[in-house]
């Protein structure tokens, strides 16, 4: 089956992808590595990355009679980033890739078009197309392509550009030339492993997920755990810290995708605290954020609020305990006692005085100590 894979290439990188290699279907040494995360639960509360584990270990159950895996890369880089942010605590912090539309909506396209170029020059071949959406390892696989090498906060890295971009593939029926692999040249480096929050990568190339605050702020949906809500600072969702500080992030290059760019409307915590439902709907319209709803975001906000020693926010966290959502309250409770130290109980004991939601009622005498648990045989009664 005759066919130009130079042509495609090109299409890619016309299309604004940033890398582009092909790799064969086989990775079970990869498969290995992700079965033995798994084994140590560093997934938490993300049962879909064990969904499915038969077809990340066989991509011939994803795609039948599949011979290559065209791998893409895509830079999403629009503003520079220091860890300076951290200083500016009235801000919530929000992950480079999520500052304004969906990365998988705006991918979609241009891989829709090289799929079709595929299809031109290999006629009647079957393809699948991917980002962050299928049973596919796409790291390991993108190292085998050559687009880059898993670094030891295990992100990808490039010579070229660093750390800041998304992952796409096109399975095909189609034995195609294989890329040459890209190396490791982490070195002696250990930046990234130094400068984590929350101490989530535990060992070179190992992350922790139930640690790291990108999965605290995005995939865990209940509480988020006391250890951790200090060393969140200001981070409301997703984190960047190891990537602001990965050496080869220094040889990154930006991008002129609009979409990718930052929407001018406020990051200032106060005021995405007064969200309602039709404001969250509004600010986040198409962004990666809406996924966490207006209550995952309010939970990171108010932590973020409790972190920001400043008293003017306080106000804004005692309207907070009518909210409707209980995360959103109990979370505000906790920033309340670490604006207000002993001052907060009465504020609290106040506005929560006919709170009955368990989860409210638990925080309340975990921080504050002044609440009537449901194993208090008058609280119990009351639900």
């Amino acid at each position: 089956m005759a066919g130009d894979i130079i042509s495609i290439e090109r299409m890619a990188y016309d299309l604004g992808f940033s890398g582009f290699g092909i790799v064969g279907p086989d990775n079970q040494d990869a498969v290995e590595r992700y079965q033995q995360w798994l084994d140590l639960g560093y997934e938490g509360e993300m049962a879909y990355m064990s969904r499915w584990i038969e077809k990340r270990s066989d991509l011939d159950k994803v795609l039948p009679g599949v011979k290559s895996v065209v791998c893409l890369s895509k830079n999403y880089l629009t503003a520079d980033k220091d860890m300076d942010f951290l200083e500016k605590k009235n801000e919530g912090d929000i992950s480079l890739y999520a500052l304004n539309e969906d990365y998988h909506d705006l991918l979609l396209p241009g891989l829709k078009q090289l799929e079709k170029k595929i299809h031109e020059e290999f006629i009647g071949c079957r393809t699948k197309i991917y980002t962050d959406t299928g049973p596919v390892l796409e790291k390991p696989l993108a190292q085998k392509a050559g687009i880059g090498w898993i670094g030891k906060h295990s992100n990808l890295l490039t010579e070229r550009c660093g750390s800041w971009y998304f992952l796409a593939e096109i399975l095909v029926d189609v034995s195609l030339p294989v890329s040459e692999e890209a190396t490791d040249h982490c070195g002696t480096c250990t930046a990234c492993i130094d400068i984590c929050p929350t101490g989530a990568i535990v060992a070179p190339y190992v992350l922790d997920a139930r640690k790291c605050i990108s999965y605290l702020t995005i995939e865990l949906k209940g509480m988020i755990p006391l250890e951790f809500r200090k060393a969140m600072g200001n981070h409301i969702f997703g984190c960047d810290d190891c990537q602001i500080v990965c050496p080869w992030n220094s040889y990154a290059v930006k991008t002129n995708e609009a979409g990718f760019c930052e929407r001018e409307e406020t990051r200032t915590l106060i005021e995405l605290m007064k969200l309602d439902e039709e404001g969250f709907r509004k600010r986040f319209r198409k962004s990666p954020v809406k996924r966490i709803k207006r209550r995952g975001l309010l939970r990171n906000v108010a932590v973020a609020l409790g972190n920001s020693e400043n008293p003017e926010t306080v106000p804004v966290l005692v309207e907070a305990l009518s909210d409707p959502e209980p995360l959103i309250r109990a979370h505000s409770v906790w920033a309340l006692g670490e604006l207000l130290g002993d001052e907060a109980s009465p504020v609290v004991d106040r506005e929560l005085s006919l709170e009955r939601d368990p989860l409210v009622l638990k925080e309340i005498d975990r921080v504050l100590g002044s609440a009537k648990l449901p194993d208090d045989p008058e609280a119990e009664n009351s639900f």
